[in-house]
C-alpha cells in the first residue's frame, strides 16, 4: 500500500538515489560486456541502464513468482535488457552520426610509435640483406593479429622506426606490377593465408603518396580494428597456432595457458568461453605429449 504524506517523500527520497546507484552498476557491468561490440558515453549507459533496469522489473514481475527487486533473476533481466537498448541505441546513432575525418598517413608518422601505432620499413624487402625475407613478411602478419587481439591500431609500412619515410619501392620490387592496388593484393592474400579470411577482411588498406630522395613513391596504412573474436596466427605447415598481442608499444606472444586467460576477459560472451575451452584442451594435450 502507497504511503503517504512525508513518509512517503522520504521514502521516494532514498529509493531514488539507490535506484540510481543500482542502475550504474547494472550499466557498467553491460558496458564491460559489450565493450567489443558497443561504444556508448558513460552518461547514456546509465540513462539506457535505468530503462532496462525498469524492463527487467517488470518482466521478472510477470515471469517469475514472488521475485524480489534485488533478486538474481531481476539482476540477470536488467542486464539482458540494458544491454539490447546499448546495441540498439549504438546501431541507430552509428546510423545518423557523420564520419569522423580520418588522420593523414603522414600525421600519424610524424606522430610516433605507440600503443596503437607500429611503424615497419617493409614488408617484404630486406634492406639489410637486400633480397626478399619471407620472416618479414610473417612479422607484418604478426603485427596485424596482434592489433586485431587488443584495442586495435594503426600499422605503417614504409616508414622507419625513428619516422623517417623510407616509401615502398623496394617492396614494389618483388611485385609483378608495381603499384598500389597489386600491393594491396599481396597483403591480403599474406593475410588470410595466415590469419585466415574473416581476419584478413577487417584491416582498412590505403596509401599517401610521398617522395623519398626525388623519387614518387607510396606509404601503406593498415588500420586494424578491434576483432570480435580472437585471431590466431598460422607461421606455416607443420607448426602451432600462435596468438599475439599489442602490449604497450610492443607485440607480444602469449603461451597456450596466458592466451587463454587473455581471451576468457577480451571475449566474455560465448566466444570466449569456446576459444578458451579449446585452448585449455590444447595445453593438457601438450602437457600429456
Amino acid at each position: 500500500m502507497l504511503r503517504s504524506g512525508p513518509e512517503s517523500m522520504i521514502l521516494l527520497g532514498i529509493g531514488l538515489p539507490i535506484a540510481l546507484i543500482f542502475a550504474y552498476l547494472i550499466g557498467q557491468i553491460t558496458r564491460w560486456l559489450v565493450r567489443r561490440r558497443v561504444s556508448v558515453s558513460t552518461s547514456s549507459t546509465v540513462v539506457l541502464a535505468v530503462i532496462g533496469l525498469s524492463l527487467g522489473l517488470v518482466l521478472s514481475s510477470l515471469i517469475f513468482r514472488n521475485s524480489e527487486p534485488w533478486s538474481l533473476e531481476v539482476l540477470l533481466l536488467s542486464i539482458v535488457c540494458t544491454a539490447v537498448l546499448l546495441t540498439l541505441f549504438a546501431l541507430v546513432a552509428r546510423r545518423f552520426q557523420p564520419p569522423q575525418p580520418r588522420i593523414s598517413i603522414m600525421d600519424v608518422a610524424r606522430r610516433g610509435e605507440s600503443q596503437l601505432v607500429e611503424f615497419k620499413s617493409s614488408a617484404r624487402w630486406n634492406i639489410h640483406t637486400q633480397q626478399r625475407d619471407e620472416r618479414m613478411e610473417l612479422v607484418i602478419a604478426k603485427s596485424v593479429a596482434a592489433f586485431l587481439n587488443a584495442d586495435g591500431g594503426t600499422l605503417l609500412i614504409g616508414v622507419a622506426d625513428d619516422g623517417r619515410i623510407i616509401g615502398l619501392e623496394p617492396d614494389f620490387s618483388l611485385v609483378k606490377r608495381p603499384d598500389p592496388d597489386r600491393y594491396e593484393l599481396w597483403l591480403r592474400d599474406l593475410l588470410s593465408s595466415t590469419l585466415g579470411q574473416n581476419a584478413a577482411a577487417l584491416p582498412i588498406i590505403d596509401f599517401a603518396p610521398v617522395e623519398v630522395n626525388g623519387t614518387p613513391s607510396f606509404v601503406c596504412r593498415l588500420s586494424c580494428p578491434n576483432s570480435p573474436r580472437p585471431v590466431f596466427l598460422e607461421p606455416g605447415r607443420n607448426e602451432r597456432s600462435e596468438f599475439w598481442v599489442r602490449s604497450g608499444n610492443s607485440t607480444r606472444q602469449l603461451t597456450l595457458e596466458n592466451a587463454t586467460d587473455y581471451i576468457m576477459v577480451q571475449w566474455p560472451l560465448g566466444v570466449g568461453r569456446t576459444m578458451a575451452a579449446q585452448l585449455r584442451s590444447s595445453v593438457r594435450g601438450s602437457h600429456a605429449g
